[in-house]
């Protein structure tokens, strides 16, 4: 299962969100640095309220949705590239995921410490990025010495690591992550073996106070967290080119112990429609590169997890192996085309049931029915 690290400065709320994402109490949450030392980690269901509907269809018994996991990292400070904090510890962690969700303070608070004494999104941002570049220059110019000596004899496999080295390198020392450098689809499978911490998907999440929701939805911009929210979004959009997410992990956290309807209610009587833990999950898990495709029935309605760009065998082989290796075909139809239809037999009889063969490319939201022969 693929997993997403949470990530930030101390005191900016990091475990305060992971027990919300998770609906747990598991992680220690208190007012000083490196209240997590060691990574908590939770299996996380990805919200999908197609599958309500779908299960109404059907008649479904159960619904099965699809899941991540999150881990919960220590705190970073300025130095962890050196070994200052927790540094070692931190950045081996990180190392071990496959995205990262990167956790911005956007509010102020007497009552909560911040380690560089103010509030300054961007500041905070760069530390964490400058720690990881650090930490990734450290590692590629230590893997370009110890390669010479194949390049001088003449190895073709050295050469072409030591190129994407050579191009990488710069681009690092100008400040910019390894995932945005400019490199070739062959040059990308190359330095995927290098295993930077840069090159790694990173979403951020701002975190701001209860008392900022309102002004932040109506983009109220006289407002301090919304214009702290703004920046980090253009930054992560012109950085990175990925997204910020906006989460009151101090209030999601609180709506633990309320049951998911009830949790809705109370968010909607503050103005929000959705929980932001929702929005973050949605955006981790495709963050992490996954997409849902939907089965249902009498028994259950469930979501199975693929990749971008699978193709049906692949996704048939989710189910069970033997779907994969005797695949016939692939019966199907759009997820919004179905509950507008509101059922299969009117899918079929409206000529949007599609049968689809081994080349066909599985689309996030497709309802399939598979064909196999063993």
């Amino acid at each position: 299962m693929l997993s997403a690290g949470i990530v930030g400065l101390p005191n900016v709320g990091k475990s305060t969100l992971f027990n919300a994402i998770t609906r747990t109490h598991k992680a220690p949450a208190a007012n000083y640095p490196f209240c997590t030392i060691d990574p908590n980690l939770g299996i996380v269901t990805v919200p999908d309220p197609r599958l309500e509907k779908l299960a109404q269809l059907s008649h479904s018994q159960k619904i099965v949705p699809t899941a991540i996991e999150f881990v919960d990292i220590a705190g970073l400070v300025k130095g962890a590239s050196t070994g200052e904090g927790l540094g070692n510890q931190f950045l081996s962690h990180i190392r071990e995921v496959d995205a990262i969700v990167q956790v911005v303070r956007c509010f102020a608070s007497s009552d909560v410490h911040h380690v560089s004494g103010s509030i300054d999104p961007i500041r905070d941002i760069e530390v964490i990025n400058t720690e990881l570049v650090l930490a990734d220059l450290a590692a590629l110019q230590k893997r370009r010495d110890r390669l010479q000596k194949e390049v001088r004899a003449g190895s073709k496999t050295a050469k072409a690591e030591n190129a994407v080295i050579e191009k990488l390198l710069p681009h690092l020392d100008a400040g910019k992550p390894a995932i945005t450098a400019n490199l070739t689809p062959e040059e990308k499978v190359i330095a995927r073996d290098f295993f930077l911490l840069t090159s790694k998907p990173t979403l951020f999440a701002c975190n701001v106070a209860e008392a900022d929701l309102g002004a932040i939805s109506s983009d109220d911009k006289t407002n301090a967290a919304t214009r702290h929210v703004q920046a980090v979004q253009d930054y992560a959009r012109h950085h990175f080119g990925t997204e910020a997410v906006v989460i009151s992990a101090q209030i999601e956290s609180e709506l633990v112990d309320l049951g998911e309807n009830e949790a809705l209610e109370y968010l909607r009587g503050l103005g929000i429609e959705d929980s932001g833990v929702h929005e973050l999950i949605r955006s981790a898990y495709h963050l992490l590169g996954l997409r849902t495709f939907l089965t249902t029935g009498g028994k259950e309605t469930r979501a199975w997890t693929i990749h971008a760009n699978d193709k049906a065998p692949a996704a048939a082989g989710v189910i069970h192996s033997d779907f994969e290796r005797g695949f016939i075909a692939a019966e199907t139809i759009d997820y919004d085309d179905l509950v507008r239809l509101g059922s299969i037999a009117k899918a079929r009889e409206a000529g949007k049931l599609r049968v689809e063969g081994k080349e066909y490319i599985v689309r996030d939201g497709d309802v399939i029915f598979f064909r196999f022969n063993v």
